[in-house]
């Protein structure tokens, strides 16, 4: 059995509607329990190398469980906290996964031990993280739920260790929604970033593009071709039902940026002709008109304080990448090395501007500040690299990669380094859009 009943991906679907406890261990002074804050950016920082030992139950008078938990669970947190792109999980073949070792002896930085006990349908899972170094328990924390939610527990403390070590909470209980053909047609799936929970969102069966979260999470915005006409829906992703069309006017309907704080939303039309930016409201009612005539106008995203745009046009004759502020409506190009830049996405912290430029016949990743000067350039691998995307810590970039006829979904982290591809799934995978933080 890969997963036991308390580590099933399909029961943790629903296990966040259900109330869950932590409590911190006082096991050592609060003083000891310190915060590291390591400049996880720096491209001088090696990995840290942490083991995580299988979990062991705390009593010899377990319920039944299945023999392979303990190991599940260190798998779980294992995966979680690799995917921050920083840490170096020190493998249990190395030391037959047991929970007492010379850690020094295998290089170890920290080490989390985890234990657990089922009770009457009831789990508790107590986990410390200590530093190998100094001896101390830099994060102790025992969480009581039922049975399915293992998988939160052991998230939520991988999200905590993170936050130790780098001054922030953890993504690893995110999620990306993209498009994929893998059934024959273009449709929305969300899937968790450790790629497991795929949900099938759309069932339009035609052509779906440019999904959008809204900032509490709860909905989707994308455009469906599906009748004919590039049309903008919003669904609620609490929910299995069908979606609402929001703007169908003639033309497109395309691209939207939530607003902060999720109120509004700035699209692309062309009801009149040209392609332009406008301000509508979560029903669709159109509020304010951004843009008028002056080129291609497309591809919006917000800053964190909801005060400017960024956005692709080509009215100085090749697409480049220009912000507005939204009180003055006032217009600066923010991009100029390059002849093709598209696709921006403004950082969580407000700091960078990721988006795709084209680099000796290839869509690249790059950064730039909003204040403009000479962008980064994060990807150097073949193929073309499309539609970016920050997690939502600011620490890493998603985005598609096409390459010998296929597309997939890669990601990076803000200073260029641990390239890799996401998921596995079967088909074609493009438009990665990044969730919010579960609150």
């Amino acid at each position: 059995m890969l997963f036991p009943p308390c580590l099933s991906p399909r029961a943790s679907r629903n296990a966040t509607i259900v109330t869950l406890t932590a409590f911190f261990l006082l096991l050592v002074p609060a003083s000891s329990r310190a915060t590291l804050y390591l400049d996880i950016t720096s491209a001088r920082l090696s990995k840290i190398n942490i083991a995580v030992p299988w979990f062991t139950p705390m009593t010899d008078n377990e319920d039944d469980v299945p023999a392979d938990t303990g190991k599940n669970m260190a798998r779980l947190l294992s995966r979680g906290l690799k995917f921050h792109g920083f840490i170096n999980i020190i493998h249990p073949g190395r030391y037959g996964g047991g929970q007492k070792n010379d850690w020094f002896a295998l290089n170890a930085d920290f080490v989390i031990i985890g234990k657990y006990r089922f009770k009457e349908g009831r789990l508790t899972i107590e986990m410390r993280f200590i530093d190998i170094t100094t001896g101390s328990m830099i994060l102790g924390l025992r969480y009581n739920g039922t049975a399915d939610q293992a998988r939160i527990m052991l998230l939520k403390f991988c999200d905590e260790t993170i936050g130790r070590l780098t001054g922030e909470k953890g993504i690893s209980r995110t999620s990306i929604a993209f498009v994929s053909d893998r059934d024959g047609y273009k449709e929305v799936y969300i899937a968790d970033v450790l790629g497991d929970n795929l949900r099938q969102i759309t069932r339009h069966k035609g052509i779906t593009v440019s999904p959008r979260f809204s900032p509490d999470g709860r909905f989707l915005a994308y455009t469906s071709y599906h009748r004919g006409n590039p049309d903008l829906y919003v669904t609620d992703l609490s929910q299995n039902k069908t979606t609402t069309p929001i703007s169908y006017r003639h033309g497109l309907n395309m691209a939207p940026a939530w607003s902060p704080d999720g109120t509004t939303m700035v699209i692309t039309l062309s009801k009149d002709g040209n392609p332009d930016l406008y301000l509508i409201d979560s029903g669709g009612k159109i509020l304010d008109r951004l843009t008028n005539n002056e080129g291609l106008n497309v591809s919006p995203t917000f800053s964190p304080d909801g005060s400017r745009i960024a956005f692709v046009s080509d009215r100085s004759g090749t697409p480049q990448i220009y912000i507005m502020d939204l009180a003055t409506r006032g217009v600066r190009r923010l991009t100029y090395l390059g002849k093709y830049n598209t696709t921006p996405s403004w950082s969580p912290k407000g700091d960078w501007i990721a988006y795709s430029g084209r680099y000796e016949g290839q869509y690249q990743i790059y950064i730039i500040s909003p204040d403009g000067g000479r962008p980064i350039r994060l990807t150097n691998e073949t193929g073309e690299h499309e539609s970016p995307s920050w997690s939502p810590d600011g620490r890493q970039i998603a985005f598609s990669r096409r390459i010998d006829g296929e597309t997939g979904l890669y990601m990076v982290m803000r200073n260029g380094s641990n390239y890799r591809k996401i998921f596995n799934f079967t088909g074609n995978e493009a438009f990665p859009q990044w969730s919010p933080r579960i609150k």
